[in-house]
């Protein structure tokens, strides 16, 4: 698929694999929103991106993709600012075994949720001209750990609900080329929740298994265009 001039909208798209995907996509000519959680990352990688690729090819939307009003206006106002969407990237994922109910939402559910908004934004069932959804699982989905169950659970979920759709969309004649992502090891704030207790729960104490195979795996390094520093706190006003 040529870049050039398509238009992609990628959840978690302000930090980790997000990031690179949606720089990669600026690289090759691609318009895209950055759809995530965080307003204050999400802006500082906006304006970077902005001085790397100009002002009209980035929007940045600050966005819960757990709450289905805030996931369809986002992709609303993708459309809206660039007339028209080509490419989902359903990235967004968290890893807490702790508020595992929380973690099942993001990791599988808004998949759901951004597979079938992507769909209706671009299947030929809808009169639209096609296009590409990427749902991003994990090496989890094939090599399960005692570490993550919950988190495991939902990168299976990613891949089953992702074959599936992807053979209804070519039964159906969609026009959507479906395809899921499972990488391995990369150093991202997800990866490194790992060792936050408040987080993993019960199953911390078994983080140096995961530990073991990431010297088995290696663990992929991401490199980014630099974030311009935070504009600096405004002094306080003088004391009466």
């Amino acid at each position: 698929m040529a870049l050039a001039g398509k238009v992609a909208l990628v959840t978690g798209g302000a930090q980790g694999i997000g990031r690179a995907v949606a720089e990669a996509l600026l690289q090759n000519a691609a318009k895209i929103s950055v759809v995530d959680f965080n307003q204050e990352v999400g802006e500082q990688c906006v304006t970077s991106l902005d001085q790397e690729f100009g002002t009209d090819n980035c929007l940045f939307i600050q966005c819960d993709v757990t709450d289905r009003e805030k996931l369809q206006d986002a992709f609303k106002r993708t459309v809206e600012r660039f007339g028209k969407l080509d490419i989902v990237i359903n990235n967004a994922g968290i890893n807490n075994e702790k508020n595992w109910e929380k973690t099942i939402e993001v990791n599988l559910t808004s998949v759901v949720k951004g597979t079938y908004l992507g769909l209706e934004h671009m299947s030929k069932e809808h009169g639209k001209q096609g296009g590409v959804i990427i749902n991003v699982s994990s090496m989890a989905a094939f090599l399960h750990s005692p570490h993550q169950p919950v988190y495991t659970a939902t990168k299976y979920g990613v891949v089953g609900f992702t074959r599936a759709i992807a053979e209804a969309s070519e039964i159906e004649n969609y026009g959507v080329r479906i395809n899921v992502l499972c990488p391995a090891f990369v150093d991202t704030p997800l990866l490194q929740s790992i060792d936050q207790e408040e987080k993993m729960g019960k199953f911390y104490k078994h983080k140096d298994e995961i530990k073991q195979r990431m010297d088995i795996y290696g663990i992929l390094q991401l490199s980014f265009l630099p974030t311009p520093p935070l504009a600096p706190s405004a002094p306080p006003p003088p004391a009466d």
